[in-house]
């Protein structure tokens, strides 16, 4: 994580069976720097899902997530989406918003890197699921042939999310923004773009109209 208990920046976490250049590691060091300076949650991950950087904001969204063996938003996106009991309380409309076009992103890693094994672990846990395992193999290709093959694409997603701060209203746009740096060296970035709650929207409209001068 970016921030950790007295505000000390943790190093990235390296990426399992891929080394990463002293000068990878070096940008990662600053780009901790760039992703705390955001509000909205963002996370950095592996083509496996598996964090490498997550910033603030990120911890707030999911610090009341009950702990997990395997499946901790902290420590895999993909799983935390899939398996975890208390993704549908951060996530709204769970299966068909989430599941379904992270499940969609996951059948193109597989087809990207193959025999990958911690790639092929998720499947495997997938296939132990009857339901999931329905989804993903027939569920998928069918939301795709009806919405198109770009819905499995995350980028501009606007997707329901259940915050637990109320400032934060039901909603949120997800941004990729990977700089070429990063997605060269495997990694691609995440941004949970949030939205207000509607009152606090409508009371950031209102402003002084100044007086005309006669």
């Amino acid at each position: 994580m970016v921030q950790q208990a007295g505000g000390q920046r943790s190093a990235s976490r390296s990426v399992p069976g891929r080394p990463v250049s002293p000068g990878v590691r070096a940008y990662l060091r600053d780009y901790a720097a760039l992703l705390e300076s955001t509000p909205f949650p963002s996370v950095l991950h592996d083509h496996r899902w598996d964090v490498v950087l997550a910033n603030s904001a990120y911890e707030e969204l999911f610090a009341e997530v009950s702990p997990h063996p395997t499946a901790m938003p902290g420590d895999n996106l993909l799983r935390f989406v899939l398996f975890h009991p208390d993704a549908g309380r951060v996530l709204g409309e769970h299966e068909s918003s989430w599941c379904l076009p992270m499940l969609a992103d996951f059948a193109s890693a597989v087809e990207r890197h193959g025999p990958d094994r911690g790639l092929q672990a998720i499947r495997r846990e997938i296939a132990q699921d009857p339901i999931m395992d329905v989804a993903y193999r027939h569920g998928v290709p069918h939301w795709l042939r009806v919405a198109g093959a770009e819905a499995g694409e995350p980028d501009g997603a606007v997707r329901p999310l259940h915050h637990p701060d109320p400032r934060w209203g039901g909603a949120c746009r997800v941004v990729g923004e990977t700089p070429r740096t990063l997605r060269e060296a495997g990694y691609a970035r995440l941004t949970l773009v949030l939205r207000e709650a509607a009152g606090r929207a409508g009371a950031a409209r209102l402003r002084v109209v100044p007086a005309t001068e006669g």
